[in-house]
């Protein structure tokens, strides 16, 4: 009899965590398409009409679009993120790559969708006041991309491009990577649409958007400092290292009522990274401890040189 009774209760342990599980995988698949659909406005009805990009992919994808009108930006946008995964799957794992794509997927599908929306039903902006434009699109495509980090996912492109690269450039930090990939791709649209005037607004789209995305993923600080206790502290120290690229202090703790030794993990990142960190910590530990802080400045490898301070 006591032994149905724990079956049982085992049971509905067990159906209420794929209950909880299918919940969150629901929600987190909301919030993606949430974040993606502004994105997909910010880029269709604000930035491409005045001939601005975004930078990354998308901006690559707006240039092609403006010199050749018959191929849609979304669907250029995952056609060549394709090279992208395949190339990475090995590095990053299948589960980074398996949301990535979807994520992308899911962006590229809701630009075009946004696009044959907007033109049919002049919904696209119109007029001479061009830093309004750039205002709204930029703040619609940070925020929209705060919302997919903030879900655990990324929409690809130059951010598997940066952390690529950063394997083959150590010394240099994703951060900085994305930064010269975007400014590329605003130069080369200047060249195209032969405007200094379309660099400048690009780059208060990319500036805006960035600020957009540090304040929805984490607030207005842009570096944050994590501790972190965990009951697999070497594992979760390892996958923080490997996929975020950033490094990971292991500090000695011992439990003030316990009594118990432990590992304490100090990690410094940039805002946009907090969900990822919290994601890898929760996928080994689903009870672990974490408090999160701001940093005001951080000096050393992958964030302000010291040397710049003096």
């Amino acid at each position: 009899m006591l032994s149905s009774k724990k079956g049982k209760e085992r049971s509905e342990a067990a159906r209420g965590m794929r209950l909880k599980s299918v919940g969150a995988v629901s929600f987190e698949f909301l919030m993606w398409c949430a974040g993606c659909l502004m994105y997909a406005i910010g880029v269709v009805i604000f930035t491409t009409p005045m001939h601005f990009v975004t930078g990354g992919v998308t901006g690559i994808a707006v240039i092609v679009h403006h010199l050749i009108p018959a191929i849609p930006i979304g669907t250029f946008v995952f056609a060549i993120n394709i090279p992208l995964f395949i190339v990475s799957w090995k590095v990053f794992g299948m589960t980074f790559i398996m949301r990535t794509m979807v994520a992308t997927g899911l962006l590229s599908g809701l630009i075009d969708l946004t696009q044959y929306i907007g033109t049919k039903y002049d919904l696209l902006f119109k007029g001479d006041e061009k830093l309004v434009a750039a205002i709204f699109g930029g703040v619609l495509c940070g925020a929209g991309l705060g919302i997919v980090f903030s879900s655990g996912a990324t929409t690809g492109g130059i951010d598997i491009l940066a952390r690529l690269l950063r394997l083959k450039l150590p010394h240099i930090s994703v951060g900085k990577l994305v930064l010269a990939c975007d400014f590329i791709v605003v130069l080369l649209n200047g060249v195209v649409s032969k405007s200094v005037e379309n660099v400048l607004y690009s780059l208060i789209i990319i500036f805006i958007s960035s600020q957009a995305v540090d304040y929805v993923v984490s607030g207005k600080s842009h570096s944050k400092m994590l501790l972190i206790m965990t009951k697999e502290p070497q594992i979760v120290c390892k996958d923080i290292i490997q996929h975020c690229g950033r490094g990971v202090s292991v500090i000695p703790a011992r439990g003030g009522y316990t009594g118990q030794e432990k590992e304490m993990l100090m990690c410094v990142v940039r805002a946009h990274e907090v969900a990822a960190v919290r994601k890898i910590v929760a996928k080994y530990d689903d009870k672990p401890f974490i408090i999160i802080t701001d940093s005001s400045e951080v000096l050393g490898q992958g964030f302000k040189s010291h040397k710049d301070t003096l």
